[in-house]
């Protein structure tokens, strides 16, 4: 219950925070702040991925690895959202829902086409989530379905012999 609320807190977070104060007003700030949180959630993403590997007792990273993989996401759109504010970066995104939009359809691999990224600082974020959803992304999702086939196994869930 507390793990949707956190998720509920930061998607919330996103749509009330002043972000427009990032982006081309900022580019410095954007890109180090960015590149911050991208890195910081990794390191934790893969500390949990490690954890989980090595059968840590106590470990729950059902807990922890869901929000972690929605801060992610809520970063990536962000950093499209101040791209968007540039022009020739972003065609397509007028809104912060088109931001988390995109992102999510980025994540996904399916590509629509109504949403661009036409810069060049905005093609690259586009790389980076890209490549970033392929390593952290899917370890941690790989650990946390891991986890819990090791949870049903353990408690005598579903395909787990009498």
């Amino acid at each position: 219950m507390a793990q949707a609320a956190g998720v509920t807190a930061m998607v919330t977070a996103y749509f009330l925070l002043p972000l427009d104060r990032l982006g081309p007003r900022r580019p410095v700030l954007s890109w180090v702040l960015f590149g911050l949180a991208l890195a910081l959630i990794a390191v934790l993403l893969l500390v949990q991925v490690a954890r989980v590997l090595l059968a840590v007792p106590g470990v729950r990273p059902g807990l922890v690895i869901p929000p972690l993989m929605c801060l992610s996401v809520l970063v990536f759109a962000t950093a499209y959202q101040g791209l968007a504010q540039h022009p020739g970066e972003m065609h397509g995104i007028a809104t912060r829902l088109d931001a988390l939009y995109f992102t999510l359809v980025t994540l996904a691999t399916v590509g629509y086409g109504d949403i661009t990224p036409r810069g060049q600082s905005a093609r690259l974020v586009a790389i980076l989530q890209i490549l970033y959803s392929f390593i952290f992304l899917t370890a941690a999702a790989t650990a946390l379905t891991n986890h819990l086939r090791n949870v049903l196994r353990h408690h005598g869930g579903p395909g787990t012999p009498p």
